[in-house]
């Protein structure tokens, strides 16, 4: 399963007043395993950026000057998510204002949605940790997730952040060795597709039991079971030994 972790960063905080896409960031994962695969670029939004949005992020008008225009970026950036799963923290603002760029270029891609499914962790968070600040910065503390890199948002190191929660929040932080592989893989380009050092490939060796082993294990059971010490409790198991 190939899914996208992607974040924005923008002039400001409303799409309809004329606010662009300043910083577009993604990190992919594939059978929940970041591979090392980045997309990122900056780019120029042809407008003044707002005091606030300037305080969150840091990104000035004079750095935005010389990057490329969404319009000369948007196929490749949709090339990119086709078809993933595409995990996005409050998904309803990021996708409004990619949309709203997706439509300025005059690409032939109306909707992200129409090429990529889409998971909202907010609205994941809310329903796992209701009455809860959600935001990624608590998230990140509530599972331990390292963020103290994080002094400005910025949106390539957000989504990898964003990663790290999703795989903790659906079930496990996924590969044990995730956090080396980001080490590894560095971006090379700061406004291209990336495709780092190869990630960390670790062959486990398993040794199952044999026959003999597990009859062993089975009377180990019975015997426990015969003096009321057999923590695993479950009759249909232990009619099965016993037959």
């Amino acid at each position: 399963m190939r899914q996208v972790i992607l974040d924005t960063e923008t002039t400001g905080l409303k799409v309809e007043e004329g606010h662009r896409v300043i910083e577009i960031g993604c990190v992919e994962m594939v059978n929940r395993k970041l591979t090392g695969k980045h997309f990122h670029y900056y780019l120029n939004p042809q407008r003044e950026i707002e005091a606030g949005a300037l305080a969150v992020h840091g990104i000035t008008h004079d750095f935005l000057q010389d990057k490329p225009l969404f319009a000369s970026i948007a196929q490749e950036f949709m090339g990119f998510i086709s078809g993933a799963e595409v995990i996005i923290h409050n998904a309803p603002f990021d996708l409004a204002f990619l949309n709203n760029e997706l439509r300025l270029a005059g690409s032939d891609f109306e909707s992200m949605t129409d090429h990529c499914s889409v998971i909202d962790t907010l609205q994941m968070a809310r329903k796992i940790h209701a009455g809860q600040r959600n935001n990624l910065d608590a998230l990140c503390k509530r599972y331990g997730v390292d963020s103290s890199k994080r002094d400005l948002h910025g949106a390539l190191l957000d989504a990898s952040l964003l990663a790290h929660v999703y795989l903790a929040m659906t079930g496990g932080q996924g590969n044990f060795f995730d956090s080396l592989n980001e080490e590894l893989s560095k971006p090379v380009k700061q406004n291209d597709v990336t495709v780092n050092a190869a990630p960390l490939q670790v062959n486990i060796h398993v040794v199952r039991a044999t026959e003999h082993e597990i009859a062993q294990h089975n009377d180990y059971l019975l015997l426990l079971q015969k003096q009321g010490k057999c923590v695993w409790d479950n009759k249909n198991i232990l009619d099965g030994i016993q037959k």
